[in-house]
């Protein structure tokens, strides 16, 4: 039995499909039955059953999945606590973002880190809020960029910056011509883009239910990228964090910004505890945080 095919289980049993758990994984899918043959013909039971869904647990796989993650959890602390005594961090550093900071934020910050720090190896992944600190939960990450609040509450999260929503129109929109701040309340007729659950969609909400209204949704997406381009392709309005808007003129779109009081978000770096990272981590992790201090975001 080794790590890999303790891996393959894992996974497997977590996406419910061979193909996609090989695609998480970075295997061939006939090299991940393989990992799983032989773990099961170790053990001496059948753990999975392949049926027209997908991979089903036996009862067998049911009993072994949460011993099968303690050993990976166990060995994932063991090698922290032994990249703790490394001096030259150096290695690979699993880093999750939204995709907003994925896409306008870490280019320019991984190029200064690679600068500094030319033996290590980000590996950059993008995702929701929930995946994303799942992910970090299960060591999948060891670290994580999200917005607060934080929906579990045995992970690390330091605060990194604050900024407001922008309202992102399509070119010409009427309210660009007003040349002012508008309150949401002069939204509330346009169609919107908008993300479910998000911050910026309930205060869009709050702002129809105020004037009586229900929300005109045009689109619903599951990432900001997503509405920039709807606006973009002039489906409807969307709030965007501002850190998307500050190359609109080079975009399809034009910014209006919301009165004093709109809605903000607050961005921070998440982890598992400082005693689960490893040298080369904890150096990705202090250079986002002093790059972000000392120039923001």
């Amino acid at each position: 039995m080794n790590t890999e095919q303790l891996r393959a289980f894992v996974q497997v049993a977590r996406e419910g499909r061979l193909t996609m758990a090989a695609k998480q994984l970075g295997v061939s899918q006939p090299g991940l039955s393989r990992q799983l043959q032989a773990l099961e013909t170790e053990l001496g039971v059948r753990l999975l059953v392949r049926a027209p869904g997908g991979a089903v647990l036996t009862d067998a796989g049911e009993r072994f999945l949460p011993y099968a993650r303690r050993a990976l959890e166990a060995l994932a602390a063991g090698t922290a606590e032994l990249g703790a005594l490394t001096t030259t961090p150096r290695g690979t550093v699993a880093l999750g973002t939204l995709h907003s900071v994925g896409t306008y934020l870490l280019p320019e910050l991984v190029r200064a880190f690679k600068g500094r720090y030319p033996e290590v190896l980000p590996r950059l992944s993008e995702g929701t809020h929930e995946e994303l600190e799942a992910r970090v939960a299960r060591g999948e990450l060891d670290l994580c960029i999200v917005n607060l609040p934080m929906r579990r509450v045995d992970l690390v999260a330091q605060k990194l910056w604050e900024e407001e929503l922008v309202l992102a129109v399509p070119r010409g929109h009427r309210l660009t011509k007003l040349k002012r701040p508008v309150a949401l309340a002069e939204v509330v007729e346009e169609p919107l883009v908008v993300i479910p659950g998000m911050a910026g969609t309930h205060a869009l909400e709050a702002a129809c239910e105020g004037r009586g209204l229900k929300p005109r949704v045009a689109v619903e997406m599951d990432n900001a990228e997503g509405l920039r381009r709807m606006v973009e392709r002039g489906l409807g309005v969307a709030l965007l964090p501002a850190l998307m808007a500050r190359d609109h003129a080079s975009r399809g779109f034009d910014v209006v910004e919301v009165e004093k009081g709109g809605p903000r978000r607050q961005v921070a770096l998440v982890h598992r505890g400082e005693e689960y990272l490893t040298a080369a981590a904890r150096a990705l992790k202090t250079f986002i945080v002093d790059s972000l201090r000392r120039s923001g975001p």
